[in-house]
């Protein structure tokens, strides 16, 4: 999936998050700090590919990480985003004297996984229980055949995303 492509899913998981409380800091949390927190780490799992945004602009880290995992390795798995996700613990940052909004951190959470689940939508797959390498797809999106899909079904899930609750959408207009 394109970088656009992870930033419109990440943008509408974030709404999603949100309107469905999926924590009590999502859903008492500060829009703005939802999805800002999500946009900003929807590209990160993409760290292992030297040519991807980020990796083009942090080589120091992207080489290491493909030198040990690959594209699409560790990164792209459920181990990866509970490390992610502890990491972020307001104990770990405690220590380094680093304080963030809760919903910030959660939003952090959400971003760093819809990308992992967006690439789970392209035929590669990813491997969402790394160190076991069978790849886990649901291949409804060919980016490298029809970019145009991706973009489009990013931003139909967008617009889903805003629309939702659904029933309320649709009883109001019976």
């Amino acid at each position: 999936m394109s970088s656009s492509g992870h930033c419109i899913f990440a943008l509408a998981s974030a709404v999603f998050a949100k309107k469905l409380a999926l924590s009590l800091a999502l859903a008492q949390g500060n829009w703005c700090h939802i999805i800002i927190g999500g946009i900003l780490t929807c590209l990160l799992p993409d760290l292992d590919h030297p040519q991807s945004f980020l990796g083009r602009r942090l080589k120091w880290i992207s080489i290491p990480i493909t030198t040990l995992f690959g594209h699409r390795g560790m990164t792209h798995s459920y181990l990866a985003i509970m490390a992610f996700s502890i990491s972020l613990s307001s104990d770990l940052l405690s220590i380094i004297h680093i304080q963030l909004p809760e919903d910030f951190i959660h939003g952090m959470v959400v971003g760093y996984t819809s990308h992992v689940l967006a690439d789970m939508l392209t035929p590669a797959g990813i491997p969402l229980l790394w160190p076991y390498r069978q790849r886990f797809c649901i291949a409804i999106l060919n980016p490298s055949k029809c970019p145009k899909r991706e973009r489009i079904f990013c931003l139909v899930l967008l617009i889903c995303a805003f629309l939702y609750p659904f029933h309320t959408i649709i009883n109001n207009k019976l």
